[in-house]
C-alpha cells in the first residue's frame, strides 16, 4: 500500500522521508507492485469452467440418496448412460458441498431402513400390562402389520404361561394363512413370557423371529406405539372390571382400529378400509351432514356422511 501510495513521488523525496521502514525497502516493494501488474496485463484471459447446472446437482444428490452404495464415479457414470457429459471431479465436487459421507460409509443399512425396505413382510407383537378395578393384573398381547398397520390382539390373561402363549401363536399363524398375509419377519422384545416354542412355531410357518436390542424400544417402534395409542385412548379412560370385559373393550377398539381410525404413517389410510372419493361440489359441502356413531358406550366416536 505504501508503494502504491508512493508511487509518482520522485526518488529524491523518498529519501527525505522518515519511515519505520529503509526507502530501498520501499523501492523494492514498488517494483515488485509493477512487476505483477505487468504481469496480470500480459496473462491471457481464460474463461474458466463453466457453473454446473442446477438440474444436474439435483440429479446428482437425487441419484446419491436413492442408491447409498454409490460413489461419485459410479454417479458419473450413471450421467453419462443419461446422456449427461460432466467430469468426475465436478461429482465428487457437488457430493462434497453437499456434505454426502463417500459410499463406504453410506453404504451400511441403518434399522429404520431395513424397518421402510421390509415393511411389506414384518409383523411386530408385544405384551402389555393393565390393571383391573379390584386389582388383578392382566397381560395382553397384540400384533402389528407394519404395511397396513392392522392389528391382531391375541388374547388377555392374567397368567401368561408358556402353554397360553404356544397357543395364541398358533391362532395367529391361522389367521395370516386365512387372510393371505405372507409375512417373513416378526419382531419381538426379549420378554421371558415367550418361550422357544413360540418362535418354532412361527419358524415352520416360513417366520423369522428378529429379536430387539436390550433396552431399545425405538426397534420395535411401531408397536410401542400402538400400545400407546391403545392405553391413552381406551385403556386410560375405561375402568376394566374383569377379563371378559377387558376382552370386550379390545374387540371394540381393534374394529375401531383397522375399520375407520386414520394412520398418519400410511398418508392417512385405514387397514381394512378404503377411504371415500373427497367432495368438489360445493353444494354438497355447504349442505354437509356428518353422523356420529359411539362405541363402548361413548369413550370412541366414529363419523361418517349421512346417505
Amino acid at each position: 500500500m505504501l508503494a502504491a501510495l508512493l508511487q509518482p513521488m520522485p526518488r529524491q523525496a523518498l529519501r527525505g522521508l522518515r519511515l519505520l521502514v529503509r526507502p530501498d525497502t520501499i523501492l523494492r516493494w514498488h517494483r515488485d507492485l509493477l512487476a505483477r501488474q505487468h504481469a496480470a496485463r500480459s496473462r491471457p484471459k481464460r474463461p474458466g469452467r463453466p457453473p454446473t447446472l442446477r438440474s444436474i446437482r439435483a440429479l446428482v444428490l437425487r441419484l446419491v440418496t436413492e442408491n447409498p452404495g454409490w460413489g461419485y464415479r459410479r454417479v458419473h457414470g450413471e450421467l453419462l448412460v443419461l446422456g449427461i457429459k460432466v467430469a468426475p471431479s465436478t461429482v465428487w465436487e457437488i457430493l462434497k458441498q453437499a456434505g454426502i459421507d463417500p459410499a463406504p460409509d453410506r453404504a451400511s443399512s441403518t434399522w429404520a431402513q431395513f424397518l421402510r425396505s421390509q415393511a411389506d413382510a414384518l409383523l411386530a407383537c408385544d405384551f402389555f400390562e393393565t390393571t383391573t378395578l379390584f386389582g388383578t393384573h392382566m397381560y395382553v398381547l397384540a400384533v402389528i402389520e407394519h404395511t397396513t398397520r392392522r392389528v391382531r390382539i391375541l388374547g388377555a390373561t392374567a397368567h401368561p404361561t408358556a402353554a397360553w402363549v404356544t397357543q395364541a401363536a398358533r391362532n395367529l399363524a391361522m389367521g395370516l394363512q386365512d387372510a393371505g398375509v405372507r409375512a417373513r419377519y416378526l419382531i419381538r422384545d426379549r420378554d421371558g413370557k415367550f418361550p422357544d416354542l413360540f418362535d418354532a412355531i412361527l419358524s415352520d410357518t416360513g417366520i423369522e423371529v428378529i429379536l430387539t436390542g436390550v433396552r431399545m424400544p425405538r426397534m420395535n417402534a411401531i408397536m410401542e406405539r400402538w400400545v400407546r395409542t391403545c392405553r391413552r385412548e381406551l385403556l386410560d379412560r375405561t375402568l376394566i372390571f374383569n377379563q371378559r370385559h377387558l376382552l370386550r373393550a379390545l374387540g371394540e377398539f381393534e374394529r375401531h382400529y383397522n375399520e375407520h381410525r386414520p394412520h398418519q404413517g400410511i398418508a392417512n389410510a385405514r387397514p381394512l378400509a378404503t377411504l371415500p372419493q373427497p367432495l368438489t361440489d360445493t353444494a354438497a359441502i355447504s349442505q354437509l351432514r356428518i353422523e356420529r356413531s359411539d362405541r363402548l358406550g361413548g369413550i370412541l366416536h366414529e363419523y361418517r356422511r349421512a346417505a
